[in-house]
């Protein structure tokens, strides 16, 4: 097999280790990190990363300066220009409750929520995959599980948040909310590490999970793309679904759980 060759030039992240290790001290995991200032896609490194490495125990990150070819749910084209952070994380869940992967992605949105939330940012998670500052997107995220037969391997996330790049209509920056004060990319890199940590601690505990997010939700309502109807939002249930009600009927709005679609599931007349 022919080793994989990395876009020139790359860095094994090392300075971001560091800064990691110094605010996560004990807590600090043996991630293994490449950064590139270029690339197509994250997600593309991170796969042939996976194929070719034997340490398949450690979590391990790509961090990109700018991508020409993001793509985000659905495989919609993502913005990712230079000054933002973006991520493709691969994290190891050998051993782990398979139920608890599922809720990894509202997980890792509900972490870097409340890391926003430090910093005075009012965050709102657009279920399931989205942060939202004043109605404007600030981040997004996609997550994906890997299965090898029928075992649970490892759960991936690709995370983009807007921190000093140009950013699209509808969208927002955190140097456009807070200024001089916005911290850099490598901070929010820090940042989303230690909320990737928090997550594969906290990953069973649904109360928080679940509580945490649908406090944080960014509407009481949601229209269905198939037929307009407009639901009102009741909350999550244990799986990370959203509830819904319309009149006498309710349902459960699930993602992920078809390629590219969304499905929604009635639950009473």
């Amino acid at each position: 097999m022919l080793s994989m060759r990395w876009p020139e030039p790359c860095r094994a992240g090392g300075g971001l280790m560091a800064r990691y290790r110094s605010q996560a001290g004990s807590a600090a995991r043996a991630w293994s990190l490449r950064c590139v200032p270029v690339c197509s896609s994250t997600e593309s490194l991170l796969s042939r990363w996976l194929v070719e490495s034997t340490h398949t125990k450690q979590p391990k990150a790509v961090l990109a300066g700018h991508q020409t070819h993001a793509y985000g749910q659905r495989g919609r084209a993502w913005s990712a220009p230079s000054g933002g952070l973006w991520v493709s994380a691969a994290l190891p869940w050998n051993s782990r409750p398979s139920a608890a992967a599922g809720l990894l992605g509202i997980g890792t949105a509900l972490a870097m929520a409340e890391r926003l939330e430090d910093h005075d940012l009012p965050v709102r998670i657009k279920w399931p995959n989205d942060l939202l500052v004043h109605g404007l997107k600030l981040a997004g995220l996609l997550p994906r599980l890997v299965h090898r037969g029928s075992e649970l391997r490892t759960v991936r996330i690709g995370f983009g948040l807007n921190v000093a790049n140009v950013v699209p209509t509808g969208a927002t920056s955190i140097q456009r909310i807070l200024g001089r004060r916005y911290g850099g990319v490598d901070y929010w890199a820090v940042q989303l590490l230690q909320a990737l940590d928090q997550c594969m601690v906290r990953a069973a505990d649904r109360d928080w999970c679940i509580r945490g997010a649908s406090k944080r939700l960014w509407s009481d309502r949601v229209c269905d793309p198939a037929d307009g109807r407009v639901w009102m939002i009741d909350g999550l249930d244990g799986e990370g679904a959203l509830l819904l009600r319309h009149g006498s009927h309710t349902c459960r709005w699930l993602r992920w759980s078809s390629p590219g679609e969304d499905v929604l599931e009635s639950s009473a007349p």
